[in-house]
């Protein structure tokens, strides 16, 4: 199963009053393994962004100027992102930004949908957490993903995040990685790759002997006894006549 996790960051917060995408953050996802494939691009949104969004995001009009602009990037991103379901937290504000940006350029496909399926963490992240704040910053302190880095928002560092804190949501990696020292020089150097350990008929079962059987029921005996019958573990032994 391929997924892209997704981010963007933007001139302003409404597409209706002209606001452009200036920022495009993606991490491939494959069998629920973050893949080194990215996509990432600055982009040029010929207008000036708003000051509160610079706030938020850091990014300038200046630093922007000599960027390409969306339709130059469009085919690209596309077929990045072509038959994924992506991963995208408040996904209505994206989608609704790229669709915004595709109808621009009169694209035949101009509904992201028509070429991928979505999934809205923060809806997920509602279901989950009722009544709690779900914003990503939340749900890394929920889920101990380190977003010491994220001082400004950014589209490739947020999608980042994203992957792994929607990986810890849904149940986490599908295989057990052991971390060694090469593996702990990588993470600080960026570029992990840990070693995968298959484990399947290599684990020793080691059955309790009697002494031990022994020392387990007469604890759940105790616990029955302090409890009025209510270990709902403990079997009083029946006699065999």
């Amino acid at each position: 199963m391929r997924q892209i996790v997704l981010d963007t960051e933007t001139t302003g917060l409404e597409p209706r009053q002209g606001h452009r995408i200036i920022e495009i953050g993606c991490v491939e996802v494959i069998d629920r393994r973050i893949t080194d494939n990215r996509y990432h691009q600055y982009i040029n949104p010929e207008r000036d962004i708003d000051e509160g969004a610079v706030e938020v995001h850091g990014i300038t009009t200046a630093f922007l100027a000599d960027k390409p602009r969306f339709a130059d990037v469009v085919d690209d991103f596309l077929n990045f992102i072509r038959g994924a379901e992506l991963i995208i937290h408040n996904a209505p504000f994206d989608v609704g930004f790229i669709d915004h940006e595709l109808n621009l350029l009169n694209q035949p496909q101009n509904h992201i949908r028509n070429i991928c399926t979505v999934l809205d963490t923060l809806v997920l992240a509602r279901k989950m957490h009722p009544g709690q704040k779900n914003n990503l910053d939340a749900l890394c302190k929920r889920y101990s993903i380190d977003n010491s880095q994220r001082e400004l928002h950014g589209a490739l560092l947020d999608a980042e995040i994203l992957a792994d804190t929607y990986l810890a949501m849904t149940g986490g990696q599908t295989t057990l990685s052991l971390g060694s020292v090469h593996d702990q020089e990588n993470a600080q150097s960026g570029s992990v790759q840990p070693r995968v350990v298959e484990l399947a008929g290599r684990l020793k079962i080691i059955k309790a002997n009697e002494e031990e059987i022994k020392a387990h029921e007469a604890r759940l005996a105790a616990i029955d006894k302090a409890s009025g019958g209510k270990c709902v573990w403990y079997k009083e032994p029946v006699e065999i006549q």
